[in-house]
C-alpha cells in the first residue's frame, strides 16, 4: 500500500518568507507550488522546483485567485474565460521553472477559495478544467472527493487524483470547515498524524460535529503555513511509514 502527502509550498513573496520549505522537501513527495498569484516570486519559484527536482518530489502547480493581499483565500468572482487564462498564465509559469530545473509540472491543484469555490461552484471548475485541458490535456488534477471540480474533470478526460487534509476539520458532508470557523484547522502534531493514518486507511475520522467520516484518498496534504507544519509532516510521514505505508507521489516525482 502507498500513498502521497502533498504541502503547499513556495509562498514567501520576496524578502517575506512562509514556512520552511527546505525541510518539508525532505518529508513529502508532492509539492504544490504557489506561481505568483496568491503567494510566491519567480525566485521562490525556480529555488522551490529547483530543489524539489534534487529530492525527487514531484512539482504540482498551486493556481489560485488574483489575491496576494487575501493569499488566496478570499472568493472572486472572476469571468470564466479570464480564470481560464489566469490559470494557463501561472501554469506555464510555473512548468518554465520546473523544466530548468530538469523536471515538469506534473499535476494541478487550486488554492485557497478557488479550491473551496469549486467543491460547488461549476462555472469556475469548467473554467479551471478548460484551462488544465488546454495547456496539457495529461495534466491530473487534484481536488476534494466528491466536488463538482472533479467530476467536471473526469467528464473532461482529465486524470483526477482525490485529496484528503490531515490538518483540517471536515463538515459532515465531507467539505472543509471554513478557516474562520474554531477547531477549522488542527496543530497537534499527533492528533494530525493519527488522522492521516485512519485516512490512509480507509477508516473513518470525526468530523466538526463529532459524527463518523470516511474520507478516502490518494493523495494526503499537510499545510505548509502552519507554524508546526514541519513537525506535523514528519509526524505523518512516521505514522504511515511505522504502519508499512509506503509514501510515493502519484504522478511524476522518485520519492
Amino acid at each position: 500500500m502507498s500513498i502521497d502527502l502533498n504541502s503547499d509550498l513556495g509562498e514567501g513573496l520576496g524578502r517575506w518568507e512562509l514556512g520552511d520549505d527546505e525541510a518539508l522537501l525532505a518529508v513529502v513527495t508532492s509539492a504544490n507550488v504557489a506561481c505568483g498569484f496568491h503567494a510566491g516570486d519567480p525566485s521562490i519559484m525556480r529555488r522551490t522546483c529547483r530543489t524539489a527536482a534534487e529530492r525527487g518530489v514531484a512539482v504540482g502547480a498551486q493556481v489560485g485567485y488574483r489575491d496576494l493581499a487575501g493569499f488566496g483565500r478570499r472568493f472572486i468572482e472572476v469571468p470564466p474565460a479570464d480564470l481560464a487564462d489566469d490559470v494557463v498564465y501561472q501554469i506555464g509559469a510555473l512548468d518554465a521553472f520546473a523544466r530548468l530545473a530538469g523536471t515538469r509540472v506534473t499535476y494541478v491543484k487550486p488554492h485557497g477559495a478557488l479550491y473551496n469555490a469549486i467543491v460547488h461552484h461549476q462555472v469556475q471548475a469548467d473554467a479551471v478544467v478548460a484551462a488544465v485541458r488546454a495547456y496539457d490535456p495529461r495534466l491530473p488534477v487534484l481536488g476534494l472527493p466528491g466536488s463538482v471540480f472533479l467530476r467536471r474533470a473526469e467528464a473532461a478526460g482529465l486524470p483526477v487524483v482525490t485529496e484528503c487534509f490531515a490538518d483540517r476539520a471536515y463538515t459532515p458532508e465531507g467539505t472543509l470547515v471554513p478557516r474562520g470557523r474554531p477547531g477549522a484547522v488542527l496543530h497537534d502534531a499527533a492528533e494530525v498524524a493519527a488522522r492521516a493514518l485512519r485516512m490512509a486507511l480507509g477508516e473513518p475520522i470525526t468530523s466538526i460535529d463529532g459524527t463518523p467520516l470516511t474520507v478516502r484518498a490518494r493523495s494526503i496534504c499537510v499545510h505548509g503555513d502552519s507554524p508546526d507544519a514541519v513537525a506535523m509532516a514528519r509526524e505523518v510521514r512516521a505514522a504511515l511509514t511505522g504502519h508499512g505505508i509506503s509514501l510515493a507521489p502519484f504522478a511524476g516525482g522518485s520519492r
